[in-house]
């Protein structure tokens, strides 16, 4: 079972907020090029100062800082091995299941220290989702029982309130129209990408503050990922989400800030549009280029 979905203590650290943040935050300020934090309009979802996390002696991120802007979707770009599926797990302190990870730094989730020594990692984890590369549903549970796994394991009994999860939890993953007349069928009946969005709404029906999705679409056909292009920008209404993509077109399309990553260093942040059209750096115009990665 994912550990993210054991219970835990919540000692010194709020519990997840009854439903989607409203913090309210600006997309059309011009970001400082070349910066490595997003402009300031409020109290940024995530704050992260000079992260370096290590497996044994193995470097693998160097002195990352940036702020994560609430209500908006941020990229994270680079070839394969500079550190941004570790970067994504260290949002929510999944490296730790590795038993020889550490990190050094500060992550800060709406001002709170997440590395607090009396922060539960499983607080934590409910309040900051993680979507995966490959879907992952349970394949011995039914569609609903797949959607309410994480509310009953933290104690959730309440057939209604499990009920309205249920409802509530795939209709914002826009799937509840297409299996409405089936929740007790194996989640594994569904296609690809509906399991993708099954998953989804797995990872929200416990209602986190923040979505991360390590390459969500990169097993889909074309179709299954314009769905779920269209659902992240839909959700990013109500929630922050930090994509992992080596689709540039992608992160071009839906993303409202990117982050480039080269050898585990954060290369450049900006806004999506400059990142694309005006990059400050020449080492990140020639990966959006195509000239390597």
């Amino acid at each position: 079972m994912n550990a993210a979905m054991t219970t835990g203590e919540e000692t010194n650290f709020p519990p997840a907020r009854p439903g989607p943040q409203s913090a309210p935050v600006r997309t059309d300020v011009p970001a400082p090029r070349g910066a490595a934090v997003a402009p300031k309009t409020a109290v940024p979802a995530l704050a992260i100062r000079r992260l370096c996390v290590y497996f044994g002696a193995n470097q693998v991120l160097k002195e990352v800082s940036l702020d994560i802007q609430a209500r908006a979707v941020t990229a994270i770009i680079g070839p394969s091995g500079c550190g941004k599926s570790t970067f994504l797990r260290s949002i929510n302190r999944m490296h730790e299941l590795i038993p020889e990870a550490r990190m050094e730094g500060e992550i800060r989730l709406f001002d709170q220290d997440i590395y607090n020594p009396l922060v539960e990692p499983v607080i934590v984890r409910r309040r900051v989702g993680m979507v995966f590369q490959k879907s992952n549903p349970f394949p011995t549970m039914s569609i609903a029982d797949n959607v309410t796994v994480g509310l009953r394991l933290n104690g959730v009994r309440t057939r209604s309130v499990l009920t309205e999860r249920t409802e509530q939890s795939l209709r914002m993953a826009a799937l509840w129209d297409e299996v409405k007349d089936r929740l007790h069928a194996p989640a594994i009946s569904l296609s690809g990408g509906q399991q993708q969005r099954l998953c989804i709404a797995r990872a929200l029906a416990v209602q986190p503050e923040v979505l991360l999705m390590d390459e969500p679409a990169s097993a889909l056909d074309p179709l299954a990922t314009a769905k779920i292009e269209d659902l992240i920008l839909e959700l990013k209404r109500d929630y922050t989400i930090v994509i992992v993509t080596h689709n540039m077109q992608q992160a071009a399309r839906i993303s409202d800030f990117t982050a480039f990553f080269y050898l585990g260093e954060l290369i450049e942040f900006d806004a999506t549009r400059r990142i694309f059209t005006n990059p400050a750096k020449k080492q990140t115009e020639d990966y959006v280029t195509g000239r390597f990665g």
